[in-house]
């Protein structure tokens, strides 16, 4: 099968990921992959606001996802929507398996993400790019979550879809993984699959979120130990 932008069904787009971008969060991460641009920072663990919310056994977590108006081809509307609020609790409960949260008691961890340029899996660049802001902030965590999609374009079952693959697929699988623990903390699916297809694409995006783990613990390994990647 020949895909839009030349690739394997098997192949990932370009990903590049940067730790510690802005200075004036706890922790933060930039993520290109394909033509998505996305910052995430994290603030905390601080205060709970308003009080009545904080658990006394756990700290809470809130995920603030937003797309730029200028992200999109036709301007998008400032401020969040309906799918905005919806993507933020996916993200947080992709997320939060992997946090210790009874380390920080009557406390709250916030995350912040900002897409400037949108092209198709932003979810999953945008919990990719979380995960590592977390391990920038310090969050104790039992492993990072590396998130991938998987889809089905003209009948085949391919990774990481493009936008052109996104708009005229007939699928959408977005997964992601706590691979320490070899668990799913991810798994959506928009389209028709038949039972083959779900395990064909399953594995196939868990293989995809190896690969982006791999370039996550590289970009801490680059801001942490002054190692040197192509």
């Amino acid at each position: 099968m020949e895909r839009v932008d030349g690739r394997r069904f098997d192949e990932l787009r370009p990903i590049k990921i940067e730790a510690g971008v802005l200075k004036r969060a706890d922790g933060s991460c930039y993520i290109e992959w394909g033509k998505n641009k996305i910052y995430a920072a994290v603030y905390g663990p601080k205060k709970v606001l308003p009080r009545h919310l904080e658990k006394d056994d756990r700290a809470i977590l809130r995920c603030r996802y937003n797309m730029a108006p200028f992200s999109v081809e036709e301007r998008k509307r400032p401020g969040p929507d309906r799918r905005a609020v919806e993507i933020g609790k996916v993200m947080q409960g992709a997320l939060e398996p992997a946090i210790l949260m009874h380390y920080y008691p009557k406390s709250m961890i916030e995350i912040s993400v900002e897409v400037v340029q949108a092209n198709a899996g932003t979810r999953c660049a945008g919990i990719t790019a979380v995960s590592v802001a977390l391990a920038d902030a310090g969050i104790p965590m039992r492993d990072l979550v590396p998130s991938c999609a998987a889809g089905k374009v003209d009948g085949q079952v391919i990774l990481d879809l493009a936008k052109e693959e996104d708009n005229s697929g007939e699928a959408d699988m977005p997964v992601a993984i706590i691979p320490r623990l070899n668990q799913i903390t991810l798994l959506q699916m928009d389209g028709k699959l038949t039972e083959q297809e779900v395990e064909q694409a399953i594995t196939l995006a868990m293989q995809g979120c190896q690969q982006v783990y791999q370039l996550q613990i590289d970009a801490l390994r680059r801001k942490y130990a002054g190692a040197e990647y192509e």
